[in-house]
């Protein structure tokens, strides 16, 4: 797969060239929707990457804001790709908004967990563990949907052209037991398996750390390949997640990032303690610290 290039940033890409050119033509939204006589917030909506557009939409578009030739046809063209659908398509009652065609059309993921393991690295056994005690009315058929869907989205990671994953994650989801002990050696493995890839990094923030930026909440930073896609941060939460995109709010998180990793055991010292904590799971015993 090559980065960058699904459905989902080319939605975003078109969106923003939109409104780039709406706005080079000096025309408000009202304005655009009064001459194509179709309501505002679709307008709006089509400028924000909520929803597709149509080529003949677009042409329509690009016609009142004085478009034409080849620039025209490429953004048309480009409507037409962004409305393939992707693999998570069939998952749509799991996969709300635009996160899971965003991640895999990222270059690069920069994560931070401190209160389970990332979604990318969990075993499935861990994750239905978690998903059910997240989703405690949920029925088994329903759980079984999403941790097959979660398991899916793993693929991304062993993809041919992966992208670079880095997971900071706190040392209490090393010490939280998820599903029972046999589960959690399962998972310290997993973990080690994935941090043995060139294109991964794991790292642990340890308690010794105290207080950090991390403490916030989760968050993800998508990088993306091409300069027309600015990085996007996303602030996970329980049933939903806000997508941030002003420069200030990439920039800020960026810099969290960058704190939590200066905070964080180097790479190899946080596989040493993943190691410890999987050998003494599988011993049964209880970790000397």
């Amino acid at each position: 797969m090559s980065r960058g290039r699904g459905p989902t940033v080319r939605r975003r890409r078109l969106a923003s060239e939109l409104r780039r050119l709406r706005e080079a033509a000096d025309l408000t939204i009202d304005d655009v929707s009064e001459k194509l006589e179709c309501s505002a917030s679709k307008i709006s909506r089509i400028e924000t990457g909520h929803v597709g557009v149509t080529p003949r939409d677009v042409r329509d578009i690009l016609e009142l804001y004085g478009v034409s030739g080849d620039d025209r046809e490429a953004l048309v063209q480009l409507s037409r790709e962004a409305r393939t659908r992707g693999w998570w398509h069939a998952y749509s009652e799991v996969f709300t908004g635009a996160f899971v065609g965003l991640e895999a059309d990222a270059s690069s993921l920069l994560a931070f967990q401190a209160l389970l393991v990332p979604g990318l690295l969990q075993t499935e056994r861990y994750a239905h563990a978690v998903i059910r005690a997240m989703r405690p009315d949920a029925d088994e058929q329903e759980i079984e949907r999403r941790v097959t869907a979660r398991m899916q989205r793993q693929r991304l990671l062993t993809d041919p052209a992966p992208p670079e994953y880095w997971a900071v994650i706190d040392e209490a989801v090393l010490h939280r037991t998820v599903g029972g002990r046999d589960v959690m050696a399962e998972q310290f493995e997993r973990l080690l398996t994935m941090a043995a890839l060139p294109h991964v990094t794991i790292q642990v923030v340890p308690f010794t750390a105290g207080a950090h930026p991390g403490m916030e909440g989760p968050f993800l930073i998508l990088g993306f390949p091409e300069q027309a896609d600015p990085d996007v941060v996303y602030v996970d939460s329980t049933t939903s997640g806000a997508y941030l995109e002003l420069p200030a709010d990439v920039r800020r998180y960026s810099l969290m990032f960058d704190h939590l990793r200066a905070a964080a055991l180097k790479p190899d010292d946080s596989t040493d303690l993943i190691a410890r904590l999987a050998a003494t799971a599988e011993s049964g015993g209880e970790e000397r610290r």
